[in-house]
């Protein structure tokens, strides 16, 4: 099993890696949840892939990818679009309430956003815990490297069960809210203990 962060600028060095990320999303989100997101050539995107994000991933050696989260600092600026917490809060999109969050959504160069979380659905259930630590652990590297010393999340609300196994700081930035048939709720993730 090995971890990796991509980015535009060593996506060359990972051959097929990032589009394997873009379709264990869309086998996750859109064949799995039945989300109503964009594909093209058996991939999930959106707006917020753009070269200002980072992508997570824990994978095997072949490149099937096993687990993964989508890292876009809480700066970004594309089009009309910054990201997505707060673009839904601005009411930009209609998938996510605008009350989402207690207070305004952050924007500020130690803070980012964690976007497209997922694990592979058919792993088995020891496996599981190890990817979600080891995803956990690339994430923490990534906030090194980047500087990172928050990150917000939307998560399902069960995010308290597992928060302490994988030793991660997290509080409630809002409120629980049901969206496509999951309980989700924005959350904090605090990461400065961890940058040195």
């Amino acid at each position: 099993m090995q971890s990796t962060t991509l980015s535009f600028a060593n996506l060359h060095q990972h051959g097929e890696l990032f589009a394997n990320i873009l379709r264990a999303r869309r086998e996750s989100f859109i064949v799995r949840n039945r989300w109503e997101l964009p594909e093209t050539m058996g991939m999930e995107y959106d707006q917020y892939d753009t070269p200002q994000s980072r992508w997570v991933a824990v994978h095997d050696q072949s490149g099937a990818v096993l687990a993964g989260v989508r890292l876009t600092p809480t700066t970004a600026r594309c089009g009309v679009y910054s990201y997505m917490i707060r673009d839904a809060q601005r009411g930009l999109l209609d998938s996510i309430p605008s009350d989402l969050l207690y207070d305004a959504a952050p924007q500020d160069a130690g803070t980012w956003e964690v976007t497209r979380g997922f694990v592979a659905h058919d792993l088995p259930a020891g496996l599981r815990s190890k990817v979600r630590l080891r995803l956990v652990s690339q994430m923490l590297r990534a906030s090194r490297e980047e500087g990172i010393t928050r990150m917000i999340a939307l998560l399902p609300s069960n995010w308290h069960r597992w928060a302490a196994r994988c030793h991660l700081q997290m509080d409630a930035a809002g409120r629980n809210m049901n969206m496509g048939g999951i309980d989700y709720q924005a959350v904090w993730i605090d990461f400065s203990a961890h940058l040195h």
